[in-house]
């Protein structure tokens, strides 16, 4: 069967997608200026518009990252360029009876990886059950998640929280644009894995999104990411020293670089860490005009959107750490490094909620709590006092899952939400006799996003999150509703932050 192509227009011009398997597509849409030559390191600035059509069939550039990261299939890679602000839009084919709930997802990766041209994004099944599903690109990692505002001089001025400013530009593009793919602007759902629920997390936060998106899911949302002014100066001071210069001439070092030279400098960066300064060098920043208040805290006090929320994060999350990315203190020793300046007390009723510890796999679970189940619980709590919040663990896994010692490890309700299980990949992942419980777990999955898109409110039989019950929906085989399913861990964290020498 073949492609058919499909035009619409745009407030920036005509574009040209395509039809397949009953949904029209729009890749590599962009939404911003290319943040290029005197853009680097400045607030996105609206896309100009063109004459003429924008073929957009195919995917572009993915934001500067290590080239390992950009692989679209076997030997495949995506091509990176600062020119990377686009976003795909998915949309169903057949018209509907009224405008469609939009669904917006920000893609995960630490702040220094990833790409909406990942397959497991494609989203084209969430489309057909009825909503316009859009993902973004935003600038990583050194240009983008990487606060070097501190180093600002009058020749090069170089603004903070650029990442954010490119996905509130991505949103306000959704607000000016949904309409003409049969979307919803006003019916708006956030929703983001890993970095990207992070990133879910701190738009509640931020002034400028206000009114941009309607409800929010925030898929294993990371802890230890925003910090204030002072944390990224210190980083932005280190990452100059990196390239050669002293801090007064950093901007002018970041401004000459060529994208390369900052990746690999910010991979130095994250490798020479000593200390835990309070936060890690990638994520937004607070205290600042534009993102006012730490987020959490926003929440706690009402000040944050307050619009109905779900978050959630995998039972064994820390799992594909030891395999992939070792991030995270997963091992005696980085637990150690983590609790390094921790009183003592602190640190000893952490690692007595923990069984076994320091055995292997309460190190592992303890790692995936400190980098996700914390951040899970305190935004739970924070933003449940103020709007309906909703949250889940996720415990499905196939066998194969269970076979290789992953579980249901970090990013893996992925599978279900995309439904990947229904793909020729997922049917790989799932023996014979997992297939049923695979697609059973899915289309819950979906079920409950979709429904909670539509009305924000996420099926049957799943109570708000509130601090007298704590009702978490266990995803798995026989989905449940357990009350304050892991009380001890999670009491055993509670003021806990990161500390520097």
């Amino acid at each position: 069967m073949h492609d058919r192509p499909i035009r619409v227009t745009i407030d920036s011009g005509t574009i040209e997608g395509f039809t397949r398997d009953g949904v029209n597509r729009w890749r590599s849409v962009p939404y911003a200026r290319p943040p290029v030559g005197a853009l680097r390191y400045r607030a996105p600035q609206p896309v100009q518009p063109w004459r003429g059509v924008r073929y957009c069939h195919g995917f572009t550039y993915c934001a500067p990252q290590d080239r390992k990261y950009t692989m679209v299939r076997v030997g495949k890679y995506q091509p990176m360029s600062e020119d990377c602000l686009t976003l795909n839009v998915v949309a169903p084919e057949s018209p509907s009876d009224g405008p469609l709930p939009v669904m917006v997802f920000i893609h995960g990766g630490g702040y220094i990886l990833g790409s909406s041209a990942t397959p497991i994004y494609d989203g084209a099944a969430l489309a057909r059950r009825g909503c316009v599903l859009v993902s973004v690109n935003y600038r990583l990692g050194a240009l983008g998640c990487l606060d070097l505002s501190s180093l600002s001089t009058p020749e090069h001025q170089i603004g903070d929280n650029l990442f954010l400013r490119d996905l509130v530009l991505a949103l306000q593009w959704v607000r000016d644009n949904a309409a003409v793919f049969g979307g919803d602007p006003d019916n708006v759902t956030i929703f983001g894995e890993s970095a990207g629920a992070h990133a879910v997390a701190t738009l509640l936060a931020v002034p400028a999104a206000k009114g941009l998106f309607h409800r929010a899911i925030s898929e294993s949302p990371a802890s230890g990411m925003a910090g204030t002014p002072d944390i990224a100066a210190a980083f932005a001071d280190d990452f100059a020293g990196i390239l050669g210069v002293t801090p007064q001439d950093g901007a002018a070092a970041v401004m000459a670089a060529r994208p390369s030279q900052l990746v690999e400098a910010l991979n130095t960066l994250m490798r020479n860490m000593k200390e835990m300064r309070g936060a890690f060098p990638v994520g937004p920043t607070y205290d600042t005009e534009y993102l006012p208040r730490d987020p959490v805290a926003a929440m706690r006090d009402g000040a944050a959107h307050q619009v109905p929320l779900i978050v959630g994060t995998n039972a064994d999350e820390g799992r594909l750490f030891t395999r992939f990315l070792q991030l995270l203190p997963t091992t005696e020793p980085m637990i150690d490094v983590l609790f390094a300046d921790t009183d003592v007390d602190v640190r000893n009723r952490i690692t007595n909620a923990y069984p076994g510890y320091p055995n292997s796999a309460a190190c592992v679970r303890l790692g995936g709590d400190f980098a996700f189940g914390t951040a899970a619980w305190q935004i739970a709590e924070a933003h449940g006092r103020h709007s309906p919040t909703y949250v889940y663990r996720y415990d499905y896994a196939p066998r194969t899952f269970h076979w290789s010692g992953l579980g249901a490890t970090h990013a893996t309700e992925l599978f279900a939400v995309f439904d990947v299980y229904r793909t020729r990949f997922g049917s790989l992942l799932t023996a014979a006799a997992d297939r049923a419980s695979a697609r059973r777990v899915s289309n819950d999955v979906q079920n409950r996003w979709r429904a909670f898109s539509r009305v924000g409110v996420p099926g049957e039989g799943w109570p708000t999150y509130t601090d007298q019950d704590r009702a978490v929906l266990v995803f798995d085989r026989q989905t449940r509703v357990e009350l304050d399913p892991d009380a001890d861990r999670r009491r055993a964290w509670e003021g806990f932050t990161l500390t520097s020498n």
